[in-house]
């Protein structure tokens, strides 16, 4: 059984309830292809009388199953209809016997209560820690090697713009931007074009107590040290800079590195993306300090000294 979540909910009518809808749907595709099913209303006891009627076991492919806590984040009920309905699928005393295997995918994490996992039979692999399917998470930093050489682009910029993103010796390239560079020969941020940048602003806009610290941190090429497990696994309860920071591991802003426990921002296309987040009045503070670290930087390649020793010295006294 395949359930691409994501295309239920862009196909749903104004009102309709997508958990009963993706229920449905299976349940008469499943009476359609078993004649013999008498009970076509619950889905797992369909799935029960097929698998006595025929003795086989069914395998679920869910793709972008966290959609509904991206999109549909603030309808709580439809949330719990939904963690109820897989529970009944993948948490039954006689799953077993029904289910011979199932594959989640999405961005998300499985949705903890507390610090459980609703669903707490399966392995995860996330951003905070994907082994050993780590290279399978985007292209590795070889394919981009060779992309790169096959399509006569320079690595080192490619590397520049798109590495960052390490799990122990594998470093991991963003695919979509990779390919878009190779396209059009340009490098730039493409996140854009994936309509994240506000979902960037509004977390780190929330301003939990030391986020404000944490991102002027990071952007100066710093790293800061976080817990990641009061997360939900959810878009809606953030109550905390460690959730959002969190959060934005996941999303991919930020890199996570598991020896320190610490994140940070990966490469130049989330840096330039941070910087579009931060132009605000309420960021003042770390958009003056980014426009400080650009002149340093150029102070220094310039080999400026008396420039180099003026930035410092006001930067000390502003943060005296």
């Amino acid at each position: 059984i395949f359930i691409d979540v994501s295309e239920f909910i862009v196909t749903a009518e104004q009102n309709e309830n997508v958990v009963d809808n993706i229920q449905k749907k299976i349940c008469a595709e499943l009476a359609a292809n078993f004649p013999n099913v008498t009970n076509t209303q619950k889905l797992f006891d369909v799935l029960k009388e097929i698998r006595d009627i025929t003795g086989n076991k069914f395998i679920v492919l869910i793709d972008e199953w966290d959609a509904i806590f991206r999109e549909r984040s603030s309808e709580i009920e439809l949330q719990n209809q939904y963690i109820a309905m897989l529970r009944g699928l993948f948490k039954s005393s006689i799953t077993d016997r029904v289910i011979a295997g199932a594959y989640l995918t999405g961005i998300l994490p499985i949705k903890k209560y507390g610090t459980q996992s609703a669903l707490n039979n399966f392995n995860e692999f996330t951003m905070l820690n994907p082994e050993p399917l780590s290279e399978f998470i985007g292209f590795t930093e070889e394919e981009v090697q060779n992309l790169c050489l096959k399509h006569n682009v320079n690595f080192s910029e490619m590397q520049r713009w798109y590495d960052g993103y390490v799990f122990g010796n594998t470093h991991i390239y963003n695919p979509k931007s990779v390919l878009s560079a190779l396209q059009r020969k340009l490098f730039e941020s493409y996140w854009t074009e994936t309509e994240t940048y506000l979902s960037l602003k509004k977390y780190i806009d929330m301003n939990f107590d030391g986020l404000k610290d944490s991102i002027l941190i990071m952007v100066n090429g710093g790293r800061c040290e976080i817990k990641t497990r009061t997360f939900q696994n959810d878009m809606l309860n953030i109550k905390s800079r460690d959730d959002v920071l969190t959060l934005l591991v996941h999303l991919g802003y930020l890199a996570f590195d598991r020896v320190t426990k610490e994140v940070y921002i990966p490469n130049e296309e989330i840096f330039e993306e941070f910087k579009n987040a931060l132009d605000s009045k309420a960021w003042i503070v770390v958009q003056k300090a980014l426009e400080e670290s650009e002149l340093l930087l150029q102070a220094t390649l310039a080999g400026n000294a008396t420039k180099v020793a003026e930035i410092i010295s006001r930067e000390h006294l502003r943060s005296a």
